[in-house]
């Protein structure tokens, strides 16, 4: 079957030299019998803005990619995510977090610095690919005790009992196409978090039921974002999703040595545009070949 690619930005920010790779990426990996996606990202209300967004369309636009429409917009879609939560609760597979970031720091450094930490703790802590992983202070909290701070109004996350969702799957594997066979270790990000009081789905949650829904068969996305597959991978199993083959392309660097982002002011296609440069200029810079590629020096916006 044609293969069916997707390109899902966050409207948080306009879009840099980094997104116009992955982007080119995905739309050639469709080929010209397969189909190229594009997706907005904005479960974030709080930092989601309607003119990035718009700023999305342009720049995609203006470096001559085309996609199928209507373009999905999570924002729209919150009920879907809401129901498989539900789905997930109703499997005894979810419990509420009501501990704040310090509270969680707390309670790791407390274990750390006890006479006899618990297995795996270590000295700063017990970390995964995210950062500290939870130590479940609220996992074995009766319902009684979780009813009466969810009617006190106090704000709580569902976090997946990540031991209870793999024993119900079962091991695990998917096919990447620089990695090879990858065999799923979900655990290695503890009980994560797939909703929020006031946010119904994790990036996590809505992205894998995204690309089941969209029938996406290839994800293509940066060597950053591997990791997160094996959460995916899980999440797959537990809703009987199929499993897309994955590739995780090489980033697109800075002449420090980072990736480019939006944090670090990465130069944006709105403003190459703007100091004259054309498509073609753009295809150079980022050097597209599918390999890593150093961004050298500095480009002259004046």
């Amino acid at each position: 079957m044609p293969p069916v690619t997707r390109f899902a930005p966050s409207p948080t920010g306009l879009l840099h030299l980094g997104h116009a790779y992955s982007a080119q990426f995905a739309a050639e990996a469709a080929g010209l019998d397969g189909q190229f996606l594009l997706r907005i990202e904005g479960i974030d209300g709080g930092r989601s803005r309607p003119e990035f967004e718009a700023a999305i369309y342009e720049d995609l636009a203006w470096l001559g990619l085309e996609w199928e429409t209507p373009v999905r917009r999570q924002a729209e879609h919150f009920s879907e995510y809401g129901a498989a939560v539900a789905g997930l609760q109703r499997k005894g597979l979810l419990y509420p977090c009501f501990c704040t970031r310090s509270d969680i720091q707390r309670e790791i450094a407390n274990a750390a610095s006890a006479p006899h930490p618990p297995l795996g703790v270590f000295v700063n802590g017990p970390f995964g690919p995210e950062g500290a992983i939870y130590p479940g202070t609220c996992r074995h909290m009766t319902s009684a005790e979780q009813h009466q701070r969810m009617d006190a109004g106090t704000p709580y996350a569902l976090r997946l009992r990540m031991d209870d969702a793999m024993t119900r799957t079962g091991p695990l594997s998917w096919h990447d196409e620089v990695m090879g066979e990858m065999h799923a270790t979900p655990d290695i990000f503890g009980d994560v978090v797939l909703a929020r009081k006031d946010m119904p789905a994790s990036y996590h949650l809505a992205c894998t039921w995204d690309d089941a829904l969209q029938g996406v068969t290839l994800v293509t996305r940066g060597e950053d974002l591997a990791p997160v597959t094996h959460i995916h991978r899980l999440l797959q199993a537990l809703w009987s999703l199929p499993t897309p083959q994955y590739h995780h392309h090489a980033l697109l660097m800075g002449h420090d040595g980072k990736k480019l982002s939006k944090r670090d002011q990465a130069p944006t296609l709105r403003a190459l545009r703007e100091a004259g440069k054309t498509k073609e200029d753009v295809m150079k810079l980022i050097g597209f070949d599918k390999t890593a590629h150093v961004f050298e020096g500095h480009i002259d916006l004046g």
